[in-house]
């Protein structure tokens, strides 16, 4: 059987932007693919381009240099969908409303709404909520109308910004798992920017190192812990081993990333 055509490929991408006067490369030749139904993660010092690099392939920032294609398999629906690190909710809408919210804009008609609200809701675990207000649930409920508003729209692929980061120790377990869960059901290729490297090895296929500003793909490891995973996985050698292998090399960068922050500062003294 012939390989298939990579669901995201992102080509000799760069990006740079003009700060105070002077030019700053934010990502330099990156190149990578996530496979129909990946789970990819990306990781990296701060200022290394992640976030960035998911904007890039929402259409929100312009590359300078390089090529972005994401195959479309199902036309008429959004190529992306965006998770924030910050649930951005419309404080004024309900929770059903802000998860058809999207729907609306692309003129979909209101019984198909009520479907897809209830749907999506019922997947995140809010079908009781759908009548409430932001400011009447918890981070966590907040952040899970955010996936599903981004869910609703179908999307081809599903791109999350540090969308836990933002979360107390708990509740960012349970939502991993949740995550776990719901990629399992739908099948979503899912490109996902981490801090957290525990985080990457719990959830991704394959876990893909930026080094320090300007960003460039340092490694790509596959993680081979198997499927479907848990949190009982953190308890094996191999995630051990893994873990530590990939923080060697993080690390790194991130030293390289406070050295030249710091080389930054006293030149701007």
């Amino acid at each position: 059987m012939p390989p298939r055509d990579p669901k995201v490929l992102v080509s000799e991408v760069s990006v740079t932007f003009e700060s105070h006067g002077r030019s700053v490369v934010a990502l330099d030749r990156i190149s990578l693919q996530a496979q129909a139904g990946e789970f990819l993660c990306i990781v990296g010092p701060s200022g290394s381009g992640k976030s960035t690099l998911l904007r890039v392939l929402a259409g929100l920032v312009r590359q300078s240099a390089g090529e972005v294609r994401i195959q479309a398999d199902h036309p008429g629906t959004p190529l992306t969908a965006m998770v924030f690190q910050e649930h951005a909710l419309l404080p004024w809408r309900t929770v059903r409303d802000n998860v058809t919210f999207g729907l609306e804009n692309r003129g979909i008609g209101r019984a198909a709404q009520e479907t897809r609200a209830r749907e999506m809701l019922a997947m995140v675990g809010l079908a009781r909520f759908a009548r409430h207000y932001p400011h009447q649930l918890s981070g966590g409920m907040k952040q899970r109308v955010g996936i599903a508003r981004a869910l609703a729209n179908d999307p081809e692929v599903l791109l999350m910004d540090e969308p836990l980061a933002a979360l107390d120790a708990q509740t960012r377990t349970i939502m991993q798992e949740e995550l776990l869960r719901i990629w399992a059901t739908l099948g979503k290729t899912v490109v996902y920017v981490t801090h957290s490297l525990e985080e990457a090895l719990l959830l991704g296929d394959r876990v893909v190192l930026l080094t320090a500003r300007p960003g460039r793909v340092s490694e790509v490891y596959p993680v081979d812990l198997g499927r479907p995973r848990g949190l009982e996985v953190r308890a094996s050698p191999a995630y051990g081993a893994l873990l530590e292998k990939i923080w060697s090399r993080l690390r790194e960068e991130v030293v390289r990333a406070i050295a030249d922050d710091r080389g930054s500062e006293e030149i701007g003294a």
